[in-house]
């Protein structure tokens, strides 16, 4: 038996040739793997309802998937994590009810960047019926293959626009060249989205009445970035587990640094409010941004603006992101 749950504790029994257990509970790669001793069980306890992701190690410290373990993950990154779920892990309604029938449009734009080299791709989508000339809440969002294939952000708009929830919005959905070299506070990526970006869709496709930033781990970093800096651009963000571990210029063994930088925006934020944004944060409790994010929420909240935090029973991945996009997307589109 791969996995087994009784209540809170979880266990995981090693298969052949797994020296240790990496996953949601040691941040993947970030800290040691739980050792396997004499070919015993590892058992944890973990939140009820939780979603928790993880993976084998063998004795050379390469990981594997569970062999005896079908359940696999909205995991892009890797193809060795494997499920396992605490009872239930829940679903929003927006999620469980029927898909649209009046469903946007997708506009594919590509061009040959300018600020960072190689060929550049973005998604446009449009609300159902929409007309270019007519203003509406147009959010550009960072990975931008990942939320509309993986995470449907387009179609999560249909279903709420559909079933009465929200008025309609836009999105670019702007895809990354290097994305650590891009997201982590690097100021040339406003460049990219004001003088490629932008002109691209503004007026040829939507008319903004407002501008938001939406972005996951290093998206959502940048989007707070970006977004607290340019009150003249940008009015709403969504960011999910923000990578608020970071510093400007800081690497650990030669790539950027998302552990030990410290929480830079945060003491920017608190020197600078950004009295102009209202934001949406959640994460997930597995992950070792859970601290940073709650931090930030408290900031925000200590300067009376407006936001809401939530957090999501499980870890730094697309089960957790998915899961909070209906909630972040009604509290925006909520927003005055």
């Amino acid at each position: 038996m791969a996995v087994s749950v009784q209540g809170q504790n979880v266990t995981f029994t090693p298969p052949a040739g797994a020296a240790g257990l990496i996953g949601d509970m040691t941040d993947w790669r970030k800290r040691a793997p739980l050792p396997v001793v004499g070919g015993q069980p590892i058992t944890l306890r973990l939140p009820r309802g939780a979603w928790v992701e993880y993976a084998w190690v063998d004795a050379a410290g390469e990981p594997f998937a569970d062999p005896d373990n079908p359940q696999k993950s909205l995991n892009p990154w890797w193809p060795y994590p494997r499920a396992a779920v605490v009872g239930a892990y829940a679903r929003h309604p927006l999620w469980l009810a029927p898909e649209a029938h009046l469903r946007g449009t997708a506009h594919r734009l590509t061009w040959e960047g300018g600020v960072f080299p190689g060929t550049r791709r973005a998604v446009v989508y449009t609300p159902h019926g929409h007309q270019p000339g007519t203003a509406l809440p147009l959010y550009y969002v960072q990975d931008g293959v990942a939320f509309y294939r993986t995470g449907k952000l387009g179609d999560l708009m249909d279903r709420a626009v559909e079933g009465g929830l929200m008025p309609p919005a836009a999105f670019v959905f702007a895809e990354p060249g290097d994305r650590n070299a891009e997201y982590y506070l690097n100021p040339r990526y406003l460049d990219f989205l004001t003088t490629e970006v932008m002109p691209r869709v503004e007026g040829e496709l939507v008319t903004p009445s407002v501008r938001g930033l939406w972005g996951a781990s290093l998206g959502g970093l940048t989007s707070l970035f970006l977004g607290a800096g340019h009150p003249e651009l940008f009015s709403r963000v969504a960011s999910h587990s923000g990578a608020f571990i970071a510093r400007p210029g800081a690497t650990r063994d030669g790539i950027i640094d998302t552990v030990g930088a410290g929480e830079w925006l945060l003491e920017r934020l608190r020197e600078t409010p950004p009295t102009h944004l209202t934001v949406s944060l959640d994460t997930g409790i597995l992950e070792w941004l859970t601290g940073p994010n709650r931090r930030m929420a408290g900031l925000l909240a200590d300067l009376g603006l407006p936001h809401q935090y939530r957090e999501y029973p499980s870890g730094h991945n697309w089960v957790t992101w998915r899961e909070a996009l209906p909630e972040a997307l009604l509290f925006l589109q909520g927003a005055g």
